[in-house]
């Protein structure tokens, strides 16, 4: 009761946010009492910290770079391009749009693609002169095809960093496995999000009254950066791959270069139009703190024995058989989640998969399915995850105000149909990969 008391006090001042108290600070507060009552051991830091700084230190250095970017007019440029394509038909811009939320989600996170791709989108609905019922189908698009497609590369959420490090997925082989199922992932958010909102899109638009995507550009030499960076870092992830190098100094790497590129370093500063400090104070540096702190109160209540109940109920659900272990796994991670939060319940899937007694098989597909659970099982409610909550708080700073009942409504529609289409494509799909 000790645990859990400080488990559910911590994860209200981290959804609620005091003023002046951010997720950080707010589980460093947990995390001191679980420490002084005894909940975890000093000596259990040093595991939590082994088990999030890769993850939390990527995550920090792709939203750097996220940043960087888009101060540079890149993900403007990309969505006027889409908005181009479209060629003022509603009805094909609205799939262009989730592709391009998608094609975001998986290289810059899912967090990049709520926050940077939400903004921009609706400049453009609103210089479209773009109806309320019809801007908010698309709004809602870019905030659920954000998570539901962040599901094919380790990078695409700290998700799906934190458990392929807990159990030593390789960057290849978690993309041989995720990619093929989040495609599922992606059409299945499109064919659901366009017979919900599919009536509400406009038939034609005036493509006249977009800007040029060459206008967005602000900084011509980060923007033509972009393409090559992202290549050589997706290269050098696979390279490194069988080398077990952390993927935090790749992905640090590259952000540090687009700062040079930015910053022109070497001229002292000048002729730079993007704001590196700017990107820098943007950086969700309390996520480190987040991250270290949150997770050993979640450990203090695995040790005080939620995670016993958990191996119990996947033991339970490997005797059913890979496809109810699969969609089981699932589901229960992705309704953990939406109670507790994503990142906690991450952790305690991580404990419980690798404490179960369960065959090779059954465990790596736990493991997927567990995954998938924390990325779409947020979506239930708007509590499950940070980026849904950063996510609202930008939507009520542009004057598009979604009351939790609402989004709750929206939530349950849209996330069940699009989870279970991915859960069986994860079983269908991973046995015909392994030996």
């Amino acid at each position: 009761m000790l645990a859990l008391t400080i488990f559910i006090v911590t994860l209200v001042l981290v959804i609620w946010q005091p003023k002046g108290l951010g997720i950080g600070w707010s589980a460093l507060g947990g995390a001191v009492a679980a420490l002084l009552t005894g909940v975890v051991q000093a000596g259990e830091v040093a595991v939590i910290w082994e088990i999030v700084w890769d993850a939390t230190f990527t995550f920090v250095a792709l939203i750097i770079i996220s940043l960087l970017l888009d101060e540079a007019g890149f993900f403007a440029w990309a969505a006027l391009h889409v908005a181009r394509w479209g060629n003022g038909r509603g009805h094909l811009l609205f799939p262009l749009v989730v592709v391009l939320g998608a094609f975001i989600a998986a290289f810059f996170a899912n967090d990049g693609a709520a926050l940077l791709l939400t903004p921009i989108v609706i400049a453009i609905l609103l210089r479209l002169d773009f109806s309320p019922p019809a801007a908010l189908a698309f709004i809602i698009a870019t905030g659920f095809v954000a998570d539901t497609t962040s599901l094919p590369l380790v990078i695409s959420n700290l998700v799906n960093i934190v458990t392929a490090n807990y159990f030593g997925i390789g960057f290849d082989r978690y993309a041989q496995v995720m990619v093929p199922v989040n495609l599922v992932s992606l059409a299945t958010t499109l064919g659901v999000l366009w017979i919900a909102f599919g009536r509400r899109i406009p038939a034609r638009y005036s493509v006249a009254k977009l800007e040029t995507p060459h206008a967005a550009v602000k900084d011509p030499l980060v923007f033509k950066a972009a393409f090559p960076l992202l290549a050589l870092l997706m290269a050098a992830y696979f390279v490194t791959a069988p080398l077990n190098v952390p993927i935090a100094l790749i992905t640090g790497a590259a952000a540090l270069s687009l700062m040079v590129l930015a910053g022109r370093w070497w001229r002292g500063g000048k002729g730079g139009s993007v704001s590196v400090t700017h990107a820098l104070r943007g950086a969700p540096w309390q996520i480190v703190l987040f991250s270290l702190c949150m997770y050993l109160v979640v450990y203090g209540l695995g040790n005080a024995g939620l995670t016993d109940y958990g191996v119990q109920a996947l033991e339970w659900l490997a005797r059913q058989g890979h496809f109810v272990a699969t969609i089981g796994t699932g589901f229960l991670v992705a309704l953990v989640a939406s109670v507790m939060n994503n990142m906690p319940s991450t952790l305690v899937a991580a404990l419980a998969i690798d404490q179960a007694e369960l065959p090779g098989l059954t465990q790596e597909l736990m493991i997927y399915a567990s995954v998938i659970g924390n990325d779409l099982g947020p979506k239930f409610t708007p509590i499950g995850s940070l980026a849904t909550l950063l996510w609202l708080h930008v939507l009520a700073g542009k004057g598009y105000r979604i009351g939790w009942g609402q989004y709750m409504k929206i939530g349950l529609l849209i996330t069940p149909p699009v989870l279970l289409a991915t859960l069986l494509a994860l079983a269908l799909w991973l046995p015909m990969l392994s030996p």
